[in-house]
């Protein structure tokens, strides 16, 4: 009877987390999606560069993105927003101050990456703004 009963529990909190991503599944959440994914996805393939010198940072970077993404869909809180957009905007500059423009030169994939970044940060405002929006009226 435990069993049934525990059962019946695991499939309710399966359900709650399903309700949980299909609620932050617009365009903004889908934007904020898809741009995290590229961004943890040339982040992790630059990791796996042995040649790059901050591979391992390359990695784990990659890695925290793919965690703040599934805290993102999973747990609706604005801090897990705000230390995402943090995240990011921490990588963009430094980006700056590592490599980038301070080395002299310019890779295109890096630009491609950093535009990538520059708007999952502004998809994160966007996303804030709607949530505070939405509790305020």
């Amino acid at each position: 009877m435990a069993h049934i009963f525990i059962r019946e529990r695991s499939l309710q909190f399966v359900m709650i987390q399903i309700a949980k991503i299909q609620k932050r599944l617009n365009k903004v959440g889908i934007g904020i999606l898809v741009l995290t994914l590229i961004t943890a996805s040339a982040h992790i393939y630059m990791g796996f560069q042995l040649d790059e010198a901050l591979h391992t940072l390359f990695l784990l970077n990659g890695l925290g993105y793919l965690a703040l993404l599934t805290a993102f869909f999973l747990f609706q809180h604005s801090l897990v927003r705000w230390v995402l957009l943090g995240y990011t905007s921490l990588t963009i500059m430094l980006w700056f101050l590592l490599s980038g423009p301070v080395a002299g030169s310019i890779d295109p994939f890096d630009l491609v990456v950093k535009t990538v970044e520059g708007a999952l940060v502004i998809l994160l405002f966007i996303d804030g703004r709607r949530n505070r929006n939405r509790f305020t009226r």
